[in-house]
């Protein structure tokens, strides 16, 4: 009896450490290839991602964060604020930051890192660039935020992205000189090593995402990801998850570990998607999940569990 509750209270102190790891690592930074904190120590953050917010907006707010910081040992945490669909940002702004600022103010409060999800497919550089001046001139000063800037861009050519990445980036810089930038690559971010070999110039503490789900990316994209880093890219795991890139179909269990123990290996960060109740894999919860936290064993889903009991691993 005894030994289960010394354990208990080591995992309590583990998740106490990670729920305050901002506290701990403090403003990020890229040195090299590397993510590393403000001793110059490498770190690898480890979360989850909210699904859309304008069609999963239930679950954005402190006590679903609580939850994924304390229960589910995240590190960071992603608000994917989407952009084009109904109740986006381009339909209905105001409510659209109101949700997003609502998990960011909670990462805060809970000392974990946030990142700020430009979560759309095409490119709309005006309304981008407002956005993320707003954004880091209200949050530029906290060491927890991450900007995404651009989710996935699809059929968009690398010119395209990297001159619309420089624009917002230049508009970010204006009020934040230091926070990490994550930039996206064409083809929903498999095409990295088109960035490799024509990166963006003249700014510190940009990384560069990848993104994958195990049932479709396979080996070719995890070595194709090894030579981006081989020339230089600093590489953030932004979205991944075990299932098909249609975010259905079987796990491919196999497949989701061998990308576990690369990106562990490389001491790259990751982000699980996603914290939603759509009747399909991606999705961690059921229905029947509180909106708020609290979340019950029969609430999760096979692929919340799977990734769950991944993330209680990490020590940070």
């Amino acid at each position: 009896m005894r030994t289960v509750i010394y354990v208990l209270f080591l995992a309590l102190l583990s998740f106490s450490a990670n729920s305050q790891i901002v506290k701990l690592h403090g403003q990020l930074k890229v040195k090299g290839t590397a993510l590393v904190d403000a001793k110059g120590n490498d770190v690898a953050l480890h979360g989850m991602s909210f699904g859309w917010h304008n069609w999963w907006p239930r679950f954005y707010n402190e006590g679903a964060v609580h939850e994924l910081a304390a229960k589910w040992n995240c590190t960071v945490i992603r608000a994917a604020m989407g952009v084009e669909p109904d109740s986006g940002y381009l339909k209905n702004p105001k409510r659209s930051i109101e949700l997003i600022t609502d998990v960011i103010d909670a990462c805060i409060k809970e000392n974990v890192y946030v990142i700020i999800d430009w979560h759309d497919h095409n490119i709309h550089q005006k309304d981008a660039v407002d956005f993320f001046s707003m954004m880091s001139q209200k949050y530029g000063k906290y060491a927890h935020v991450i900007y995404e800037i651009y989710n996935e861009p699809d059929r968009e050519t690398w010119p395209e992205v990297k001159t619309y990445s420089e624009a917002v980036i230049k508009a970010i810089r204006t009020n934040d000189p230091d926070n990490i930038i994550l930039v996206g690559s064409p083809h929903w971010n498999q095409d990295i090593h088109v960035a490799a070999a024509d990166p963006i110039k003249g700014y510190d503490n940009l990384m560069y995402t990848m993104h994958f789900y195990a049932g479709t990316h396979k080996k070719w994209l995890r070595d194709r990801t090894d030579e981006a880093i081989r020339k230089g890219l600093a590489v953030f795991i932004s979205e991944c998850a075990g299932m098909e890139a249609t975010g259905n179909g079987p796990l491919d269990l196999a497949e989701w570990k061998a990308f576990a123990d690369w990106m562990e290996v490389k001491r790259l960060s990751w982000i699980g998607w996603s914290v939603s109740d759509k009747n399909e894999t991606c999705s961690v919860l059921e229905r029947s999940a509180a909106s708020d936290g609290n979340w019950r064993e029969e609430d999760i889903k096979e692929w919340g569990k799977t990734i769950k009991s991944y993330l209680i691993r990490y020590k940070n």
